[in-house]
């Protein structure tokens, strides 16, 4: 599980509802007309923007950003100098028979295995970068969007509430109040906006350019295996993907 996705969300919720708490009365905060114009407003519109099978994309893929383990470069870099001591040790066909669930490390393993042209498996991995890239970028738009939309969906519910302050005036103690709940949409959508879809969209973000470093460290390992399998000189060169502080830690 991703902690700090969790942990970061959860205190930034935390810290605003208890913000709210010591302020004082906490049902002023909570208008459900209000929510409905923002929340079912953005939904609805983003739904226009993106194909639906975009949005149910984009939101999978949220959720799991939390219950994913971050996987680290080294990580990745150990595994390839471990696929490199079975080509020693057992010869190129052996690696046919890894058991791994990432697939491009499988069919890296398949590549080699098959001795294939090291061209060959860079067009191979630069197709799966590729796809990867554009699979995270549907997620990565959606949620942008949504935090363009939550505000302006936002001020169209404190306009609302201001039309309907402004027909009252006749009754002064109302004013008050009705402005009120006619900015409490305008928080509402940046509530929404700051606190979920901006970070979630730049998470995603992450997660794209961390995958990308993860294919390239796959790369070069295969085409190392390719041109001399031994583990040790497989490792000096993936290191160069290591900070200084990994590689003397390995």
């Amino acid at each position: 599980m991703d902690i700090a996705t969790l942990l970061g969300l959860v205190v930034g919720l935390s810290l605003v509802a208890g913000a709210i708490v010591l302020g004082g009365a906490v049902d002023v905060f909570i208008n459900i007309p209000g929510m409905m114009i923002v929340v079912g407003g953005t939904l609805a519109s983003i739904m226009v923007a993106f194909p639906f099978e975009e949005v149910i994309q984009a939101f999978t893929a949220a959720i799991k950003m939390f219950g994913q383990r971050k996987t680290k470069v080294k990580d990745v870099v150990n595994i390839m100098v471990k696929v490199a001591e079975i080509s020693r040790r057992e010869g190129l066909v052996a690696l046919e028979n890894v058991q791994t669930e990432n697939m491009v490390l499988k069919k890296s393993c398949q590549l080699i295995a098959d001795n294939a042209d090291p061209e060959l498996i860079r067009s191979t991995l630069a197709i799966e970068i590729n796809s990867m890239k554009r699979r995270h970028q549907v997620g990565q738009d959606v949620f942008k969007r949504l935090a363009a939309l939550a505000p302006s969906f936002g001020m169209m519910g404190t306009l609302i509430g201001l039309v309907q302050m402004l027909s009252q005036l006749d009754d002064p103690k109302s004013i008050g109040p009705a402005m009120a709940v006619a900015l409490l949409t305008t928080f509402y959508g940046s509530a929404m906006a700051t606190l979920i879809f901006i970070p979630i969209a730049a998470k995603l973000k992450a997660r794209t350019l961390q995958e990308q470093v993860h294919l390239a460290v796959i790369f070069e390992g295969a085409k190392s295996i390719l041109e001399n399998n031994n583990p040790r000189l497989v490792y000096e060169k993936l290191s160069s993907f290591l900070a200084p502080k990994e590689r003397e830690a390995n």
